[in-house]
């Protein structure tokens, strides 16, 4: 059975950084391309950034491309997410993905979530 595990959010002032990290389990990890999404209160699940089974490749939402990067270390199973110069609207809880295929960004394609990490920006 295929399991996740988002670890790192918490209480952050606008400007801060936090890095989130994901742990899968049960799947053939270093051949999944894994996906980043959040949920600010009161809206629907959104795309962040993805990255390819390969790690070199990568895409992101424009609303946090070059304050967020993606990364992965397939010897451990894991998926990280570097969230630099945090903003209020990033506020929400995060959850990471197994995705379909790396350009399958939409998250009505998933039925089976982790319970997620949350982030709350806020001075």
């Amino acid at each position: 059975q295929v399991q996740v595990a988002e670890s790192g959010g918490g209480l952050v002032s606008p400007g801060g950084s936090l890095r989130l990290s994901c742990l899968v389990s049960g799947s053939s990890f270093r051949f999944d391309p894994m996906g980043w999404f959040r949920q600010a209160p009161g809206n629907e699940r959104k795309f962040v950034a993805a990255i390819h089974e390969n790690g070199r490749n990568s895409y992101y939402s424009q609303s946090i491309q070059g304050r967020f990067t993606i990364s992965r270390d397939n010897d451990k199973n894991s998926v990280y997410l570097q969230m630099n110069n945090l903003e209020p609207e990033d506020t929400g809880v995060y959850f990471c993905q197994i995705l379909n295929y790396f350009g399958d960004s939409e998250p009505l394609h998933y039925d089976h979530w982790g319970q997620g990490t949350q982030v709350t920006v806020s001075s």
